[in-house]
Formats: C-alpha cells, structure tokens, sequence
C-alpha cells in the first residue's frame, strides 16, 4: 500500500504491522560513503505512535546498503522522473543490473512505548525520535562490528 499516514493509520487501527522507513528518500539518495549513516528521521512516525497508541520497534538493517552500492545521486534526471532520487551504481557500468549477493542482517530491539500528545511541539516529537534514531544508529554501529564479511 502507499506510505500515507491514512493508510497507515487504518492498519494500526486493524492491529497490523508496519514497516516504516523514518529517512524516507533521503535514506535512499545516499552515496557509497555515507552507508549506514542515518540521515534525519520525519516526524510522523512517532506522531502516528502516539496517535494510535502502538510500539515502534527499532529494526537495523544490515546488508543493503551494498547491494546495490551507489557512487552519485543524478539529481536533475532524478528531478525530471519526478523520482525521490537517481542512484549511479558502478555495476551498471559493466552492464550488470542485478544486485550484488549481500548477505543481509536484521536486528531486532526492545519496542519504545512512547506517551503523550501527537499533537505535541516538533521539539517533544523530537526527543522521541532522536531516542530511536540513536538506538537504530547503536544498532547498526553494533552489527557492522559483528558481521565478518558482506558476502558471508
């Protein structure tokens, strides 16, 4: 389904699960460089936790960000696509467009259960978020040092 609050909401409401992506296509436009660096997180997430009053576990993953490893973002193709973003990868260079065999990891952590107000000031809103950007962050950091290898 489309990443809209309404339909986000609806199926909170439902008690399904969500998948959300707090970088949105800022998490997508990163170069080779920046892997595993989270760019800053949207509010509305934690807004729609509060909201709904449901759990938002922080989930790191481990192993995309070099399958398909990104050297620039062609923003102005990029722009008329009406596309987030336009990643140049290297393999495309040798005619290859299929993803690299990276072996993805996922970590799981303790869910926030956050109370207060959707409604309230970005700055408390804020706060929220820092706190699971930063675990996320731990949590990525944390893995990164564990895996002995991308391919393996």
């Amino acid at each position: 389904m489309v990443g809209s609050p309404e339909n986000a909401r609806r199926l909170l409401q439902q008690e399904e699960s969500l998948i959300v992506f707090p970088e949105g296509a800022r998490g997508i436009s990163k170069t080779f460089d920046q892997r595993y660096q989270l760019t800053d997180f949207g509010l509305g997430f934690v807004r729609l936790a509060l909201e709904t009053q449901t759990p938002i576990v922080p989930v790191a993953v481990i192993g995309g960000e070099e399958q398909y490893p990104s050297i620039a973002d062609f923003k102005p193709l990029a722009r008329l696509l009406r596309m987030p973003a336009f990643p140049v990868m290297p393999q495309i260079f040798f005619g290859m467009i299929a993803p690299l065999p990276t072996r993805y990891r996922l970590y799981f952590g303790e869910p926030f259960r956050f109370a207060g107000d959707p409604d309230d000031d970005d700055s408390a809103i804020e706060e929220k978020v820092w706190l699971v950007k930063s675990t996320i962050q731990s949590m990525v950091n944390r893995g990164l040092r564990e895996r002995k290898g991308v391919f393996i």
